[in-house]
């Protein structure tokens, strides 16, 4: 990952020292911390990203402007060989109108397998801030709300508005479809639990799920999740049945409000209730220190958001309980 373009005004050295050290940030996603770029739009609120998405940071670039472009796009730009394209964010959340400045920074992020540019009023600093701390957002302006995944408060009282990065791609170039997935073979009822503080992410793992034809809850942050998760072992355990006959998969995100994707999978591998139940990680952190981190704390599978097929093919042969051990 290359940190070199980072603006110095942004960021003193420590920080700049900081954003190279990509296997410590791993470690930090296994204790339920994350560290968040925060940026500005022009307006009075302050914003987010995980620093995992970021690859640089730049001074605003000569853009090229190119026909058809969705709303929101300015243009493209060469980077390293590879043509990506540019969206003014303040304009994208409805913070700005076109023809207003467009901003003096520009964050070049890759998630999803996409790798695009934001460019943003200024690029402010690093914080290291745990999971446990960051809520589900409410009481949000209504122009962002529905691009906004979480809100942290600060210390000095200032609230900071996470970016729903996958709200936002979809926004800008439209929902990733979901087509013709062949439903399960199996004949009896299978059953998953899927946690995700996206709401477009959660609208189209439920449409993939459906197609498969499996029953299916959901969670919207890592906490509700394992709340839930154990209700439903304390509730099997009273019965003295296995968990495994209301339970066959865990599907969870890497990222979420109170309890990250990581520790919520470390909890179910060490709680032996849950055993035979295989847990999928579903993250838009697609790099291979995140892999890694997830194979660390024991994921049966790592799939990459969001392609509808992968995921579903992913899932079928994991779902298919005479072929489990």
């Amino acid at each position: 990952m290359n940190r070199k373009d980072i603006t110095p005004n942004a960021m003193d050295a420590a920080e700049r020292s900081l954003l190279d050290a990509v296997d410590g940030r791993t470690k930090l996603a296994g204790s339920n911390r994350m560290e968040i770029l925060l940026f500005s739009l022009g307006t009075q609120e302050t914003f987010g990203i995980n620093v995992f998405k970021v690859r640089e940071v730049s001074k605003t670039p000569f853009i090229t402007k190119a026909p058809n472009m969705p709303g929101g796009v300015e243009g493209l730009i060469s980077l390293r060989g590879n043509v990506i394209p540019v969206l003014a964010l303040a304009q994208v959340l409805g913070l700005a109108e076109p023809g207003d400045p467009l901003g003096a920074s520009m964050m070049v992020t890759e998630y999803s397998k996409r790798t695009l540019g934001f460019l943003v009023h200024e690029v402010d600093r690093i914080i290291r801030v745990e999971w446990d701390k960051v809520r589900t957002p409410e009481n949000v302006s209504s122009s962002v709300h529905n691009f906004i995944t979480a809100i942290i408060e600060l210390p000095d009282s200032k609230l900071v508005s996470i970016l729903d990065v996958e709200t936002i791609l979809a926004n800008t170039f439209g929902e990733a479809l979901v087509g013709n997935i062949p439903p399960l073979s199996a004949s009896e009822d299978v059953n998953v639990f899927f946690v995700d503080d996206s709401s477009v992410a959660r609208k189209k793992i439920a449409e993939v799920l459906d197609k498969l034809g499996v029953h299916h809850k959901h969670a919207m942050n890592g906490l509700e999740a394992w709340t839930r998760l154990e209700g439903m072992a304390n509730h099997a355990q009273a019965s003295g049945k296995p968990l495994t006959d209301d339970l066959d998969l865990i599907l969870v995100d890497a990222e979420m409000p109170e309890m990250d994707g990581y520790v919520l999978t470390r909890n179910i591998k060490n709680d032996g209730r849950f055993d035979g139940i295989p847990v999928v990680m579903h993250s838009s952190l697609s790099s291979e220190a995140n892999r890694a981190m997830g194979k660390r704390v024991g994921v049966d599978s790592y799939v990459a958001k969001f392609d509808a097929d992968v995921l579903a093919d992913t899932l079928r042969p994991l779902l298919m309980r005479g072929s489990r051990v």
